[in-house]
């Protein structure tokens, strides 16, 4: 086994906590945070370029496999008390496996026949943005672009993406004008997700070609100025006194109905 680190102030430790804490902290780096055996595992899987693998004792002596998949990618891995693993942990019973990884070049969306894309605009909860990335991955949908949204390795996004931040081909481009732009130019639809009955019916709509839709803040929706600049404003219809959904089960819906005419 590896020498223990066991104090807080260690530097692959405060670099950890850094990151894990500050988006500040992320961009100066170029680095982001994992945590759980799963999500680390996926990263391994999916080649993510990983600087450190941080293993609490009893996590080196349990999880074998990981340690296996970091000597095959010549990974570093260092292993700290459990107690330490404790204070450095966000969630309430920690596994022990953390990373740290490098942010990846961002790559230019491929705008392909027939392809389907969702937009995040002024999204802000974490969990939201980050359940609809694994729904995007589930029903494969082929990008994701973030538009003046939280941050995307922030850890609860990561988290709550389950490893589908690996595999869905994610995009940011917080400019507006070069948003549209980069869509008009690529000869893809836009929708604006809105609540409005005048608005048109999600299950009449015809999804032919290229489609992105636009689905907006979990509290105040789409800025009028966004949906206004968009092809057309679709709608889910609801039955009673219900008039809307949790952002990511209104964009599973939205996905779905993508999905089904392709």
């Amino acid at each position: 086994m590896e020498n223990i680190i066991t104090s807080k102030d260690n530097p692959i430790i405060k670099l950890y906590q850094k990151l894990s804490s500050s988006k500040k902290a992320r961009v100066q780096y170029g680095l982001f945070v994992l945590e759980g055996l799963r999500i680390v595992s996926d990263a391994l899987n999916e080649n993510c370029i990983i600087r450190n693998i941080i293993l609490t004792e009893q996590a080196y002596g349990k999880f074998s496999e990981i340690l296996f998949q970091a000597d095959l990618r010549n990974t570093r891995t260092v292993v700290i008390s459990n107690e330490l693993g404790n204070k450095i942990s966000s969630t309430d019973t920690t596994q022990g496996v953390f990373a740290i990884c490098t942010i990846p070049v961002q790559k230019n969306i491929d705008f392909c026949e027939n392809g389907r894309y969702i937009v995040l605009y002024g999204l802000q909860d974490p969990g939201n943005t980050g359940m609809i990335i694994r729904t995007a991955d589930a029903l494969g949908i082929n990008g994701v672009i973030l538009s003046g949204s939280c941050d995307l390795y922030s850890p609860k996004v990561i988290r709550s993406t389950m490893g589908s931040v690996f595999r869905v081909n994610t995009m940011i481009e917080n400019d507006t004008d070069k948003l549209f732009d980069m869509l008009k130019n690529n000869a893809v639809m836009t929708s604006a997700s809105v609540i409005d009955k005048d608005a048109q019916n999600i299950i009449d709509c015809k999804f032919n070609g290229k489609q992105a839709v636009f689905i907006g803040n979990e509290g105040n929706g789409l800025p009028p100025e966004i949906s206004g600049r968009c092809d057309r404003r679709i709608t889910i219809r609801m039955n009673g006194t219900i008039n809307s959904l949790n952002a990511a089960m209104a964009s599973g819906i939205i996905m779905w109905e993508l999905k089904k005419q392709f």
